[in-house]
C-alpha cells in the first residue's frame, strides 16, 4: 500500500475519533463523565479542565457526582458548570456536588438528533475532502514518474475503498448515538 493511501487512512481515523468525541459532548438523558470534557474550572488563577480538579462519579443512571479534590473549589465548579452549554443545575452539600439529569423532551431530543446528522455529514465531508487530497497526491506522483498509470490506478481504488468504509463507519456511529438520544 502506498504511503498516501497510509496517510489518508489515519487523517480518516481522526475524523472517526473527533466525531465520536464531539457526539460524547451531546446531553443525552443519561448521565455521562464525558459531559464535562469541554468545561473549565477557575483553579488558582488559572483554568484548568474540570477532571483535573475533580472526581466525576456517576452513581446512577441520571445521577452525576462530583467531588472536588479540594473543597474550597465547590463554588468555581458549580460556576463553570451552571455556565456551560449543558443547561445543567448542580447542587452541593459543602462537600460534593449532585446533578441531576432531567429527561428530555421530545423536542430537545430532535433538536440533538439533527446536531448529530449536522456533526457526522461534517465527518463524511472531511473524509471526501481526506479522498481527494490522497488522489491530488497520486497524480502527482503519476506526473513525476514515480508511479505508473496502474499503479495510480490500483491506489485510486484502494482510496475509494478506504473512503466508502470510512463513511460507513461514520454512518454507524450516527446511528448509534441516534438510538441513544431517542431512547427514552
Amino acid at each position: 500500500m502506498h504511503t498516501a493511501i497510509t496517510e489518508s487512512e489515519e487523517r480518516m481515523k481522526k475524523t472517526i475519533a473527533n466525531l465520536k468525541e464531539g457526539f460524547a459532548a451531546l446531553r443525552t438523558g443519561r448521565a455521562s463523565p464525558a459531559l464535562f470534557d469541554k468545561i473549565k474550572v477557575d483553579c488558582y488563577g488559572d483554568k484548568s479542565p474540570l477532571n483535573q480538579v475533580a472526581n466525576i462519579s456517576i452513581p446512577e443512571a441520571r445521577l452525576i457526582v462530583i467531588q472536588p479534590y479540594d473543597k474550597g473549589l465547590i463554588g468555581e465548579i458549580e460556576k463553570a458548570i451552571r455556565s456551560s452549554e449543558l443547561s445543567l443545575n448542580p447542587s452541593n452539600d459543602g462537600k460534593v456536588i449532585r446533578i441531576s439529569i432531567p429527561t428530555l423532551t421530545e423536542d430537545r431530543r430532535k433538536e440533538l438528533v439533527k446536531i448529530a446528522k449536522n456533526q457526522a455529514e461534517q465527518s463524511r465531508t472531511a473524509v471526501r475532502n481526506i479522498r481527494r487530497d490522497g488522489n491530488d497526491k497520486l497524480k502527482k506522483l503519476l506526473k513525476e514518474g514515480e508511479l505508473t498509470e496502474d499503479e495510480e490506478s490500483k491506489n485510486s481504488g484502494e482510496l475509494q475503498k478506504l473512503t466508502d468504509a470510512y463513511i460507513t463507519k461514520v454512518n454507524q456511529v450516527l446511528e448509534e448515538k441516534d438510538k441513544e438520544i431517542m431512547e427514552v
